[in-house]
C-alpha cells in the first residue's frame, strides 16, 4: 500500500508542479531511447533516396522524336543528342539542356514586286519549306545563329527569298511565267533557280536546310497587264493566221489532188470507151461479114435502106436517080431469090 501510495503521491506532484512533470517526461524519454534509433535510421534511408532521385532527374534529359537536344557547359554547345530516348548530362548549372525543333516549317516571302528580263513588273510572292539539318554541325549553328529561336530563322528567310526573287526574276522574260502556251511556261526552272540561289547561304550561315521553293502567287499590275493582254492578242492573230494560211493551203492541195485524179480518171475513162468502141466496131464488123456471107442481095438492101433512114429526116428534099444507090433497090425490089425444092415462086 506505501508504493502505490507513493506513486499516486509522484502523479500529483507531475501534474501539479511543472518542473516535476519536464522531470517525469525526461525519465519517459529516456526509457523508450531504443526503441527510436531505427526509425531515424529508417526515415534518413528515405531521406537520401528521395534526394538521390531528385538529383538523377536532375541530370536526366529525354530526347524526343522530331527534334534533338543541345547540352550546353556553361552556356558553350559542347554536344547535341539526336538519337530519341534518354541521356545523362551534368546537374544545372554546370550542364544545360536545350531541345531544338527538326520539324519541318513553311515561310512565305510576302508579295514582291520585281522587274522581269523585259522590262515589264509582276508581283510575286513565294513560300520556303525548311528544317534545321539533323546532324551536330548544323543543329549547332543554328543555336549560335539565331539563339533557337524559329521567328528569328524565319525572318532571315524571307530577306534572302526576297534578294534571291529581284536577281532570278531578271533572267526570265515574262512570257516565260505567264503564256497561253503551257509548253513554253517555265515556272519549274524559275523555282529551282531560287532554290540554288539561297539554299547553300541558309545551310552554312544557320544551318537550316532549303527542302523546297515554290510561287504561291503570281499576278501583273495593270500597265503590265494590259501589255501582257495586247501581247497575247497579238500571239492569237498570229496563229490565226498561220492557221487560216495552212487551211487555204490544205484546201489547194486537196483541190489540185481532185482535179489530178479526174483528169486521170476521165482519161482511163477515155481509153475504156475507145477500146470498147473499138471493140463493138470489131464485132459489128464481123456480124455484117457475115450476114453479107449468108446473103449479099438481103444485105445490100438492108443497108441501103439503113442509109436512107440515116440521112433523111422528116424534113429532108432529096432529087435523086432511081437508078442510083441506095433507091436502085426501091425501084427494082429485091432480086430474085433461087427456087427452093419445091420449085420456082410465082
Amino acid at each position: 500500500m506505501s508504493d502505490s501510495q507513493h506513486t499516486q503521491a509522484h502523479d500529483h506532484d507531475d501534474h501539479t508542479h511543472g518542473g516535476h512533470h519536464h522531470g517525469g517526461g525526461h525519465h519517459h524519454h529516456h526509457h523508450h531511447s531504443g526503441p527510436a534509433t531505427p526509425k531515424f535510421w529508417r526515415r534518413a534511408a528515405i531521406a537520401i533516396v528521395i534526394v538521390a532521385l531528385i538529383a538523377a532527374s536532375a541530370c536526366l534529359v529525354q530526347v524526343r522524336s522530331g527534334e534533338a537536344m543541345v547540352i550546353t557547359r556553361f552556356g558553350d554547345p559542347v554536344r547535341v543528342l539526336l538519337n530519341p530516348g534518354l541521356a545523362w548530362h551534368l546537374p544545372v548549372p554546370l550542364e544545360t539542356a536545350i531541345p531544338v525543333d527538326l520539324r519541318i516549317r513553311t515561310t512565305s516571302s510576302g508579295l514582291q514586286d520585281v522587274g522581269t528580263r523585259d522590262g515589264l513588273r509582276i508581283i510575286v510572292q513565294a513560300y520556303t519549306v525548311w528544317q534545321v539539318k539533323n546532324d551536330p554541325q548544323h543543329v549547332q549553328r543554328f543555336i549560335r545563329a539565331v539563339q533557337n529561336q524559329p521567328d528569328m530563322a524565319a525572318a532571315q528567310i524571307r530577306t534572302f527569298i526576297g534578294s534571291a526573287l529581284e536577281t532570278t526574276t531578271s533572267g526570265f522574260a515574262l512570257a516565260d511565267l505567264v503564256n497561253t502556251d503551257a509548253g513554253k511556261i517555265r515556272l519549274s526552272g524559275f523555282e529551282q533557280h531560287l532554290h540554288d540561289q539561297i539554299a547553300r547561304q541558309l545551310l552554312d550561315s544557320y544551318g537550316i536546310e532549303l527542302v523546297q521553293v515554290g510561287v504561291e502567287r503570281l499576278t501583273l499590275p495593270s500597265v503590265t497587264l494590259d501589255a501582257t493582254v495586247d501581247r497575247m492578242r497579238a500571239e492569237r492573230e498570229t496563229i490565226a493566221t498561220e492557221r487560216s494560211a495552212e487551211g487555204k493551203r490544205q484546201a489547194a492541195e486537196i483541190r489540185s489532188s481532185a482535179e489530178r485524179d479526174a483528169r486521170v480518171m476521165k482519161a482511163d475513162a477515155s481509153v475504156n470507151a475507145a477500146n470498147i468502141e473499138a471493140q463493138a466496131q470489131v464485132q459489128s464488123a464481123a456480124i455484117y461479114a457475115k450476114a453479107r456471107a449468108g446473103n449479099p442481095e438481103l444485105y445490100d438492101l438492108l443497108r441501103s435502106l439503113d442509109t436512107l433512114n440515116s440521112v433523111i429526116t422528116p424534113g429532108t428534099q432529096l432529087v435523086l436517080r432511081t437508078d442510083a444507090a441506095p433507091f436502085k433497090q426501091l425501084a427494082e425490089g429485091p432480086p430474085a431469090l433461087p427456087a427452093n425444092n419445091n420449085g420456082p415462086r410465082p
